[in-house]
């Protein structure tokens, strides 16, 4: 874990934001008492998605596919 000073970390802010990415922890601190944490964030594209895990949570009308079908024909000069 680095320490580093307020002014280091904005002089040198794209350098500490690649470590923390790499897997670095870097402390700011400001008078040398720490004051925050730069961490990288987990990659969320590599995690696979649950599958299913709206199900049983909403359902669709049965007339879903023709809700509304002559306001929006109409909307598009296609209705009446």
């Amino acid at each position: 874990m680095q320490t580093v000073n307020i002014h280091e970390a904005k002089t040198q802010f794209s350098r500490f934001v690649d470590q923390a990415e790499a897997g670095e922890e870097i402390v700011i601190a400001r008078a040398g008492k720490p004051v925050a944490r730069l961490v990288g964030l987990e990659n969320l594209a590599s995690k696979p998605r649950k599958l299913g895990l709206g199900k049983k949570q909403f359902s669709f009308p049965e007339e879903f596919d023709s809700l509304n079908a002559g306001d929006i024909a109409a909307m598009f000069g296609q209705g009446e």
